[in-house]
């Protein structure tokens, strides 16, 4: 197992985390628990209407030379127990029960890491499960806070991001990368290249603020909102990183700078 294969593991359980994350921030005292929806997949949230022209891969997957020509993809719908079977295997049973949506899990993985650099990630897309409580703020209702206390909520992830055994989930993503990048191409891209659409996700979560003052947010609805303009403006998975708070993003931003040297292998 190399280094990058090891590195591209990373992708799955530092976006899943930031998946999650979305999730965790946008339960409100108002709203229900969302159940997955099992539907016919379509085209991403703000997706180009019209054909995809094809463009040249730009970060082909590292593929081991000495290693024989890779198996046909499974089928989309097939591949989720055998998915599952594998993340069983990588964090035990008891964690992929808690955490993961089996139904249409790896197009819900697809389409989600597709949206995060969108300004909004459906729900109904997130692999994973509702998680009990919700933000945590403080002040007034014509004042709220983001509860720095509120960070602690996604401190199981990232502690999922330090302890994984990344040899074994490289191989599995390695694995399952055919079907990823099929799930891709029905979900209506198909001259899109998968990992060059990570490697666009990565770059869109560096660029995410570091915000270290105390931020003040907003309930026009049900869901809460962030009250400056500029953090409300970013894209869903920037907006995730700050409210997973400093210290959790910095963990998380650094795995995917790691990432981004070795998974982007076209130029620099």
């Amino acid at each position: 197992m190399t280094r990058k294969e090891m590195l591209i593991a990373i992708a799955i359980v530092a976006l899943g985390a930031i998946a999650a994350g979305i999730y965790f921030f946008y339960q409100s005292r108002a709203q229900k628990p969302l159940v997955a929806a099992v539907q016919t997949p379509q085209r991403s949230l703000s997706a180009p209407a019209g054909p995809e022209q094809e463009a040249p891969i730009q970060n082909p997957i590292p593929v081991d030379p000495g290693e024989s020509a890779p198996a046909p993809p499974l089928e989309v719908d097939d591949a989720d127990a055998p998915l599952l079977q594998g993340l069983n295997k990588v964090f035990g049973a008891r964690s992929v029960a808690q955490y993961l949506v089996p139904q249409m899990l790896v197009r819900h993985v697809v389409a989600t890491i597709d949206n995060l650099p969108r300004k909004k990630a459906p729900l109904q897309m997130w692999p994973v499960k509702p998680t009990p409580g919700k933000p945590l703020t403080s002040g007034p209702d014509d004042a709220l806070i983001l509860s720095a206390e509120s960070y602690a909520r996604y401190a199981p992830l990232v502690h999922v991001v330090q302890s994984a055994d990344m040899q074994q989930l490289s191989q599995l993503y390695m694995r399952f990368y055919p079907t990823f990048q099929k799930a891709y191409e029905e979900l209506g891209f198909p001259s899109k290249y998968f990992n060059d659409r990570l490697v666009a996700v990565i770059d869109d979560l560096l660029a995410t603020p570091d915000v270290t003052s105390p931020i003040a947010l907003e309930q026009p609805n049900v869901l809460y909102t962030f009250k400056d303009p500029a953090l409300e403006n970013l894209s869903a998975g920037q907006k995730v990183l700050i409210r997973m708070g400093p210290e959790n993003a910095g963990v998380v931003k650094q795995k995917l700078r790691e990432l981004r040297r070795d998974v982007a292998t076209g130029s620099h």
